[in-house]
């Protein structure tokens, strides 16, 4: 068997653990953001959506749906790899694939591979949901694409990371908790950027996850927000996503490169 065909072999069998574990898992993995998301159009869309009018030009469960997708799919990605990645180090049998004769980037891909599925069945998912609670438009398919496999390329990156340094259970929690959460939540998931103070507004123009959302939104309404760095249609959400997802990768692939050399992944 040539080379190509173990490293292909070796990538197949990682991800294929993956798609099974979060299918097996579904009541877990699949239908809790299928109901929080749901309960997010009935109740931000329906109930308040109405009495708060037009946003962006656009009745506000419109103008909510393309946020409520992203936020499932990045939670999504990045809890996939984490707890997978995680419990593998838990359980000890993390060292059989790493001192399996392949390199660290097949390990790396695989479970990056994992995360994106995950993230994109569930967004599959809760796009079918917002279906039944307003008409989504679709004003850009290239920008849709790549913005959802970049998105999830860079929080299953994320995740991989928090993973590889957690030391406790508690560890993988954190992130998601402190940083993530307020991240999604202040990057204009449910209101439009614009209707910020100046001072508020520059800051949330710090925020990566706010042009990952506007260029998503873009995709799908072809709204483009305007007054500030985000000022073009989808080039921002694309941007943020491919720079920021570099530095995952690097550190992701040298503390797999140090376990490789004979300095073990962190311990739990």
């Amino acid at each position: 068997m040539h080379r190509r065909e173990v490293l292909l072999v070796a990538f197949a069998t990682i991800v294929r653990k993956e798609v099974n574990r979060f299918v097996r898992l579904w009541p877990q993995t699949i239908l809790p953001p299928a109901v929080s998301m749901t309960l997010y159009f009935v109740i931000f869309g329906n109930l308040i959506g109405s009495r708060i009018g037009l946003m962006g030009g656009f009745s506000y469960i419109d103008f909510i749906a393309p946020g409520l997708i992203m936020m499932s799919v990045m939670n999504n990605a990045y809890a996939n790899v984490v707890s997978s990645f995680f419990g593998a180090k838990f359980q000890h049998h993390i060292e059989e694939m790493l001192v399996a004769p392949i390199p660290n980037w097949i390990l790396l891909a695989g479970y990056v591979a994992g995360g994106v599925l995950r993230g994109l069945a569930v967004g599959v998912v809760v796009t079918v949901i917002a279906m039944f609670f307003t008409h989504l438009r679709i004003s850009s398919v290239v920008t849709i694409i790549a913005i959802l496999v970049l998105t999830t390329v860079l929080f299953s990156l994320g995740g991989l990371v928090n993973a590889i340094y957690a030391k406790k259970f508690d560890d993988i929690s954190i992130i998601p908790t402190f940083v993530l959460t307020p991240l999604i939540y202040l990057g204009g998931v449910f209101y439009s950027i614009d209707l910020l103070p100046p001072f508020w507004k520059a800051i949330s123009y710090a925020n990566p996850i706010v042009y990952m959302v506007d260029a998503f939104r873009y995709g799908l309404l072809g709204v483009v927000r305007r007054g500030g760095p985000a000022d073009a249609p989808p080039e921002p959400g694309l941007h943020q996503a491919i720079t920021a997802g570099g530095p995952y990768g690097q550190v992701g692939s040298a503390t797999m490169s140090a376990a490789d050399r004979g300095t073990s992944v962190p311990p739990t």
